[in-house]
Parts: structure tokens; sequence; C-alpha cells
């Protein structure tokens, strides 16, 4: 367990220069055409900002994309005793809670250190998890802040948002100019978008292994002691499942169970394994709990 919070602890570090690079270099293509150093100063700068920026508030970010929001226990007892519950058999600090409007079963955590965690659930979760199952999704989620699995997720949704921006901004320098002119510096940035994008979409999957979450069943079901509710918890998930309202790439690997439409594609590179893999796991290791 400790390597594994070491190993994602790299693996922040490894993000976070990662990004000032491809943003440099995107900086270095705009200084290139502009004939200004002090535009790559700039936008280094305001990478740099964005890194420190991401780092405090990319958890409230996820937040406000997901449409959470926070509730006490009076406003729901089962949500927050289960969360309440796992805390004290952790001994991890307590998260704030969330409730999330979709019918859609799902939940997540998020946040950068266990002290400044925020797990969060549908109210289509709350829907038709028994008190064990949801214990068992609350113990899953409270893995991820224990293990840090929290913090690199939360670095690749801003690293997948990046993207997404610097794809946009690409688009719309190409027509920044009159009549039939394209801008070389929009067109460069959509060669570099289409070079990059790729591969830190490769770097945010490994990031977000999938063993995250065979490993995050299992400390589940040491932290409950009772395989049989994760088994049917993720039974559960894998029967209701649907997309969620609000569908978001970025967000995806947060969450317990993939929250996009699927197709071929799109399961060929989930960040989250198939759930009778992950069911099938607990079966096998029932005997080792």
């Amino acid at each position: 367990m400790y390597k594994q919070i070491a190993a994602n602890k790299r693996r922040t570090i490894f993000l976070m220069l990662f990004f000032v690079a491809l943003i440099g270099l995107i900086g270095g293509i705009f200084a290139y055409f502009y004939q200004n150093l002090w535009v790559e100063v700039g936008i280094l700068v305001i990478a740099t900002g964005y890194a420190v920026l991401q780092y405090f508030a990319a958890g409230s970010l996820a937040v406000a994309m997901t449409g959470a929001h926070q509730i006490e226990k009076k406003d729901n007892p089962k949500l927050y005793n289960a969360v309440e519950n796992i805390s004290i058999t952790t001994g991890l600090p307590m998260p704030k809670v969330y409730i999330i409007d979709d019918p859609a079963p799902n939940a997540f955590a998020t946040g950068r250190d266990p002290k400044h965690a925020i797990v969060a659930a549908t109210t289509g979760l709350l829907d038709i998890m028994d008190k064990s199952e949801l214990e068992a999704v609350m113990a899953h989620e409270m893995s991820h802040v224990k293990n840090y699995d929290i913090r690199v997720s939360m670095i690749t949704f801003g690293l997948v948002c990046l993207v997404g921006l610097i794809s946009d901004i690409g688009l719309r320098l190409m027509y920044v100019t009159d009549d039939d002119d394209r801008s070389p510096v929009g067109a460069v940035i959509m060669l570099i978008t289409a070079i990059f994008a790729p591969l830190a979409a490769s770097l945010a999957q490994l990031a977000v292994s999938r063993q995250r979450e065979f490993l995050a069943d299992a400390s589940a079901v040491n932290i409950t002691r009772h395989p049989d509710g994760m088994i049917s918890a993720l039974k559960k998930l894998d029967e209701h499942a649907r997309p969620m309202r609000h569908q978001n790439a970025a967000a995806e690997a947060l969450y317990i169970n993939s929250g996009l439409k699927k197709g071929a594609i799109a399961n060929l590179f989930s960040t989250h394994p198939p759930i009778e893999k992950r069911i099938e796991r607990l079966e096998n290791g029932k005997k080792t709990f």
C-alpha cells in the first residue's frame, strides 16, 4: 500500500512537469511566429500558474462540472453515515460529502490529499444500494483517498481539460484572418495538438491505470470485511448502468464506473476494467480477504 502511495506521488510530479513542458512547447511555437521571446515567457508563466491553480482547485472544478452539491448529515443520513463509518474505520479525516442529482448510479472521490478530500454519490446510486452495498462503494472511494489515487486523477482531469482547451484555441485561430487566409499560428497549433493530444491522453490513461480500480475494490473489502457487499454493489452498478446526464470524458476516471456512453472504441480506451472482471477477481479472492 505504501508503495502505491509513493508511486502515485511520483506520477503527480511527472504529470505536472509534462504539463509545463507541453505548454512550453506550444509557447515556443507562438514565440517563433510572433518573433517575440516574451510570448514564450508569458505562456510559461501562465502555464505554471495554471499548474498551481490546478493542484489547489481541480477538486472544486470537478465538483462544479458534475453538478454535485455538498450535504450535511441531516440532509442524507444514509450517505453521510456510510462515509463517516468508513472514515472512522480507516482513520482518515472525514471528507466533504456531496450528492449528484443524476439517475445513473455512480460515485467518485477527488481532492489533492486525504485532508482535502471530497466524496460524492449520485441519487441513482442511493436509490438502488442497501446499507452494506453503499458502505462498500464508499470504502472503495475512500481507498482512492488513502492511496492518493485522487491526486493522480485530479491532475489527469486537468490535463485532459487542457488538451480540449488547446484544441479549441487552435480551431479558432484558424479563422482569425479575413477571406481565405488562415493563421499560420492556428495551423501550427492544430498540428501540435494533433500530435500531442493522443500522447497526453495515453499518459493520462497510464497514470489512471485500470489496476487502481482492482486495488480499490480489494481495499474496500479489507475495510468492510464483507466481500459480498462489494460484489453485490458492482453487480447492481452493472445491471443499472446508464450514461451520466452530464457526460465528460475528462472526469470519467474519477468515477467508480464509467459514466460515458459506451462503444467498441470507448471500451478499448476506458479508464475502467469491465465490471465482470472486477467481480471475478473479488470472487477468486474471497478466501484471502
